[in-house]
């Protein structure tokens, strides 16, 4: 099943030492740099709040740089690992809302409490993504997003309306980010995020 973490252990997702030296080989210092800090996310106290673990992470990602896939990868639409946006150093949207919620399920945030949020930005008058995060089933959620450094509640956001958010489970859609969300099925009916964790896998497996 998708929804499955593909890392099954506390700190299966932090690269090792001999993943990071690899990624310097490819990439350069800087890049292996940046995944080293990552590491030290990844490994920060799984005992922390919850808050401070979400301030860590928005923080930490939104210090890349935003870049077109188009730009980046010469595709309309790519979806990348953590370590691609790292290494390579910049990202779109998605790329940012990903790599938060796959770091702060890894540092024991549960899947249930958050949510990869697809919206359309009203200010900017085109689809983007955010990370959404649920303290209890029936709060009104926090949005995570690169466009704004700071950690705000949906009904501060107005400019963004929602259109659909998954997990590592499910598939919701939406009308408003502080309203109710209608299931409607599990989240490996979305290709991106299928081909996505099987690269995450390969990563694991070849060590990168």
């Amino acid at each position: 099943m998708l929804g499955t973490p593909i890392f099954m252990n506390a700190g299966e997702l932090a690269p090792s030492d001999r993943e990071i030296t690899a990624i310097g080989q490819k990439y350069g210092q800087t890049a292996a740099s940046r995944v080293q800090k990552w590491r030290g996310v990844l490994l920060s106290d799984p005992q922390a709040d919850e808050s401070r673990k979400l301030e860590l992470v928005n923080r930490f990602f939104n210090t890349l740089p935003f870049v077109s896939d188009q730009e980046h990868w010469g595709k309309m639409d790519y979806w990348a690992t953590p370590t691609e946006f790292l290494a390579t150093n910049g990202g779109d949207c998605e790329d940012f809302a990903i790599a938060k919620y796959l770091t702060l399920r890894e540092i024991g945030v549960p899947a249930e409490r958050l949510r990869i949020t697809y919206v359309k930005a009203m200010t900017l008058n085109q689809a983007h993504m955010v990370l959404t995060y649920y303290p209890t089933p029936d709060a009104e959620p926090l949005v995570l997003d690169n466009l704004q450094p700071d950690i705000k509640p949906a009904s501060q956001r107005q400019d963004l309306i929602p259109v659909y958010s998954f997990n590592g489970d499910n598939l919701w859609l939406a009308k408003e980010l502080t309203g109710r969300s209608q299931l409607v099925g599990e989240s490996d009916r979305i290709s991106l995020w299928k081909d996505l964790l099987k690269r995450m896998k390969l990563e694991r497996e070849t060590g990168r």
